[in-house]
């Protein structure tokens, strides 16, 4: 009875495998991607999105960490800020429940910051307090 349960299934291992070589795949790329990705040049959403915000942290589509270069905004205002989005302009960030104190140092870094449309490729997760990025 063992022989003959794994002659069975050494069968049907191998019907299976055959199968899967004969018969054509039925997972075919969108053709808007297939346009996308097809020629010299491939780029991917990341690297568009990075380009775009032009050296600048990127309002909607930053973690708390890229905060820690301004000096008394990170953690306590950053997060804040990540939460608060996503956002039109720069200057609606001034709409948040700030102090005077953080309202003046948002406005003293305001030049370095920008806002593009959220995108999930940067916020996968939705998780922008801890990214996983540690030193």
């Amino acid at each position: 009875m063992k022989r003959l349960l794994s002659w069975l299934t050494g069968a049907l291992v191998m019907a299976s495998l055959m199968a899967g070589l004969v018969l054509p795949s039925s997972v075919y790329a969108d053709d808007d991607l297939r346009g996308k990705y097809s020629g010299n040049v491939i780029r991917n959403v990341v690297d568009d999105k990075i380009a775009e915000r032009e050296g600048k942290v990127d309002l909607n589509n930053s973690s708390v960490r890229r905060f820690q270069q301004f000096p008394g905004m990170y953690p306590t205002m950053a997060g804040k800020i990540v939460l608060g989005g996503p956002y039109d302009s720069v200057d609606d960030v001034l709409s948040l429940d700030l102090t005077e104190r953080q309202k003046e140092l948002f406005n003293k870094y305001r030049d370095n910051f920008t806002v593009t449309p959220p995108s999930i490729a940067l916020n996968e997760g939705d998780d922008r307090i801890n990214d996983g990025q540690y030193r």
